[in-house]
């Protein structure tokens, strides 16, 4: 494919994207935006928000399937049932913008999630199981409440969850043995900079953030501007990543706003008693961690100088260890004195002490990493970090104890006082290795325990199976040489999940249970002690999740990957499933090759009634991954054996359509430049997919339509753009305009200067003159992405628009990167259906005409 002039298209792409771009920083969510395209005339058939038909309404409204929360002493289990879709009242409560943080004034809560994927979700219901007997007990709240997931305390006599009020966010408390909760009086929670409730390690007590008492009302916008925002930079680098810059602060208001929402007062709270202890004075606390032995805090305060280019996590900050012995006047040692980091490299880490963590096995030491290379990937040195430890009372140098070859990823502390496992990790070569350390021997050398692909499924091993000490420290369990691997179990025939044990000394596994292959099945936990009572999950295409108790017998003769015992299970939970309705869709694994030889997969789903032979209306969803080695991106992942819910796009197989679900869509090369045959794979990748799935009689080649979100919603407009295999796309939350992240994507790393005609070729927007197939653009209004803003969706709409192609543009309000309110999501399946019939299932037959 010829790409025209790099440089001057690559000009006039930033100066059509940016002309009409007017920065909101630091705005509210009730300010109107400037972003929804103001020269299209409203479309005349929308008229409040649409609803799909009642056959898809009755399955969206269904309740939602409860997720499991073993307690620590593995005697207990409290089923969450979550809000699936809240209403849009709710999504539309206003909130401030402050250094990567989306906060509702009203009540002190954080608008959404992590990274401003999705709002903050509410537990509809709690149900406590107690496995001795089975009982089970429903766990009262108030109607209409927000309850957050719950904190088991590490002796499981009590579990702590948060509950997001009018008013404020409140704590609860609920007993483990009854199922009675209650709220905490004159407690009022401030989770703006997460680490608002942890169990102190006697279990008895919360440590908590309250809102400081007498702040008095949040300071004004200033009616007139007091000056300038101003910005500047002295010649050193600054790149900002694509997921860097959310929502940063742009005034001094702003500023003023993130001190008086971020400040807290910490304060013990007990649980039997409710009585509040303050610690400290109020301070802009970020993360808390409690020593085991349950006398030292580890506390991280951030200060001024604020970045307007990086979110609150890169602010200075002050990380100390507290003495809390002395309850309301604590003692407090700096460790490190971290500046404002906002000269990161790309996929780097800051200079200086980092990854703070307490070693689980010791009453009180620290351990740290900091970065040989500068914090870049692209400094080549023999060791990128130093691991630090320091033991109380903090009062001598912190002592080296190891470096790693590649980025330190963290310690693993075994039951054994003695061993941890060590991680690393490469992304210049998607790699990471584990091994088996004595901290208190430095002069013996680690043993390399795994050496693998981060991308590599069939060979791994899976994670070490934990346990909570008597002060909640969690540590690997660990019986005499051996330790137990919980893992997914991916296999060409699907995921398989299985338990394993290994020896540390001889590194020899033993396989104790695999799932079979007729469900899904995978270990929550041991029942106690005795490691012959599993406790698992277990789901098929027909019976939905509940938990069983799982016991191992005899040796057997397996074979290679099979359980070597046998064993008998026992329901312990009896969830019905919510929409019967759903159980007439069928699916398979499908496996096909792409023309280059390459392994590929897919999960066909088929409409209720589905005859065998007979060509439907299909529908292919991907997510194109990137890979540094052919021989794992071709591995099958997932399993066609779990329970069939629907969601988003799968709604539309109760409309008629067959799904071409998750099909492989990789892409390969090193990942420095793998971008650069980005477009040829994905092409190749579709045209596989959508050959075998019209070989097998199931898609009918002239009605196929293709649909994806986020780096799906790239591909989803790419391949109208440059194949002749759709008759329509449905793309949601995309980035169309690379060059609006000119410092990286995914996992490039060139910038747009060193690589312009890469960020133009996967740029469909410098394509619109090109995109003649149905393209439906959806977006959520308030996408906190930096990557996928607003801009992109609309920007791409005109120029399709402008060149004369067909296009609708639907911006959800108040939604963020993921849409959650139940009529955003009933808008999206209305669009998508009535999209998709109008132009591929009641489409006349006829050849496509691609770009090519």
């Amino acid at each position: 494919m010829k790409i025209r002039n790099g440089l001057t298209c690559f000009l006039i792409g930033v100066l059509l994207a940016w002309a009409t771009c007017v920065p909101i920083v630091g705005q509210s969510a009730s300010s109107s935006s400037n972003l929804t395209p103001t020269t299209t005339k409203p479309v005349e058939d929308v008229s409040g928000y649409n609803q799909p038909p009642k056959s898809i309404l009755d399955v969206m409204q269904a309740p939602s399937l409860p997720i499991p929360t073993v307690s620590p002493t593995h005697d207990s289990i409290l089923l969450v049932s979550w809000q699936e879709y809240p209403p849009i009242a709710r999504v539309a409560t206003p909130f401030l913008r402050l250094a990567g943080v989306r906060i509702e004034p009203k009540n002190h809560s954080k608008h959404d999630t992590p990274g401003g994927y999705g709002i903050t979700p509410c537990a509809t219901n709690f149900e406590l199981v107690h496995l001795a007997g089975g009982t089970q007990l429903h766990v009262a709240i108030p109607a209409g409440a927000c309850p957050g997931e719950p904190i088991w305390a590490a002796d499981g006599k009590r579990f702590a969850f948060v509950n997001i009020a009018t008013e404020s966010v409140e704590l609860w408390i609920g007993d483990a043995k009854t199922g009675e909760a209650h709220r905490v009086p004159g407690v009022r929670l401030n989770p703006m900079l997460d680490d608002e409730m942890k169990w102190m390690p006697d279990q008895k007590t919360l440590l908590v953030k309250l809102v400081p008492k007498g702040m008095g009302a949040p300071p004004p916008e200033p009616v007139v501007p007091i000056g300038p925002s101003i910005q500047e930079t002295e010649g050193q680098k600054g790149q900002s990543s694509t997921y860097e810059n959310r929502d940063t602060l742009g005034s001094k208001h702003d500023e003023d706003l993130f001190d008086y929402f971020a400040a807290s007062q910490l304060a013990l709270i007990n649980a039997a008693t409710a009585a509040i202890t303050p610690l400290g004075k109020p301070e802009n606390y970020e993360s808390l961690d409690p020593a085991p032995d349950g006398q030292h805090i580890l506390v991280s305060v951030i200060h001024k100088p604020y970045s307007y280019v990086t979110t609150y996590d890169r602010f200075p900050k002050e990380v100390e260890v507290w003495d809390v012995s002395p309850h309301s006047h604590p003692l407090a040692r700096t460790i490190a004195s971290l500046p404002l980091a906002d000269r990161v490299p790309i996929d780097g880490v800051p200079v200086g002490p980092r990854d703070f963590s307490w070693r689980a096995t010791d009453p009180a030491t620290l351990v740290w990493a900091e970065a040989l290379d500068g914090g870049d990937w692209n400094v080549k040195v023999p060791a990128r970090d130093k691991i630090l430890i320091l033991k109380a009372p903090f009062n001598t140098p912190a002592a080296e104890i190891t470096r790693t070859e590649q980025r330190f990823g963290g310690f693993s502390w075994s039951e054994h006082p003695n061993i941890a496992l060590l991680t690393e990790y490469d992304n210049n070569r998607h790699w990471t290795r584990t091994f088996i350390v004595d901290v208190d021997d430095l002069q013996q050398k680690p043993r390399l325990l795994w050496n693998i692909s981060t991308d590599e499924n069939y060979a791994n091993p899976g994670l070490p199976v934990t346990r909570h000490l008597a002060n909640g420290s969690v540590v690997v369990r660990q019986d005499g040489d051996s330790i137990y691997l919980a893992g997914v179990g991916s296999s060409v025939d699907g995921d398989r999940p299985f338990l394993d044990r290994l020896n540390l000394n001889t590194l020899k596994y033993e396989r104790l249970f695999r799932s079979d292959k007729t469900c899904y099945e995978r270990f929550l936990s041991f029942t106690g002690p005795d490691t012959r009572t599993l406790l698992t999950w277990h789901q098929s295409p027909a019976d939905p999740p509940n938990a069983f108790t799982r016991t191992l017998g005899n040796a057997l003769d397996a074979t290679a990957g099979e359980a070597a015992f046998a064993s008998t299970s026992f329901p312990v939970t009896h969830i019905l499933d919510p929409a019967p309705a759903v159980r007439a869709i069928k699916k398979r694994l499908v496996k096909y090759k792409r023309a280059d030889g390459l392994d590929l997969s897919f999960r066909l789903y088929t409409p209720p009634g589905y005859q065998e032979g007979t060509r439907v209306p299909t529908i292919l969803y991907a997510y194109p991954l990137d890979y540094a080695d052919p021989s794992t991106a071709g591995q099958v992942v997932g399993s066609q054996e779990t329970f069939t819910q629907l969601y988003e796009y799968r709604l539309l197989l109760l409309a008629g359509y067959a799904i071409i679900d998750d099909a492989s869509f990789p892409i390969i090369g090193d990942p420095k430049k793998a971008y650069d045959t980005y477009l040829e794979q994905l092409v190749a990748d579709a045209k596989a997919a959508v050959d075998e799935a019209v070989s097998l009689g199931v898609a009918d080649p002239d009605r196929i339509g293709v649909t994806g979100h986020s780096h799906g919603a790239l591909m989803t407009a790419n391949l109208v753009a440059h194949s002749g295999l759709f008759r329509a796309g449905v793309a949601t939350s995309g980035s169309y305009n690379k060059t609006l992240t000119p410092f990286g994507f995914q996992s490039e790393r060139r910038s747009v200067w060193e690589a312009s005609d890469i960020y133009l070729k996967v740029s469909p927007f410098f394509f619109a003159d090109k995109i003649k197939i149905p393209l439906l653009i959806i977006h959520g209004a308030e996408d906190a992405n930096p990557g996928t803003t607003p801009l992109q969706a609309s920007k791409l709409y005109e120029a399709i628009r402008g060149n004369g192609g067909t296009a609708r543009l639907v911006l959800l309000p108040h939604e963020p990167h993921w849409y959650t309110a139940m009529e955003s999501n009933e808008q999206l399946i209305y669009e998508m259906l009535r999209w998709f019939d109008k132009y591929v299932k009641n489409t006349p037959p006829q050849p496509v005409t691609g770009s090519r």
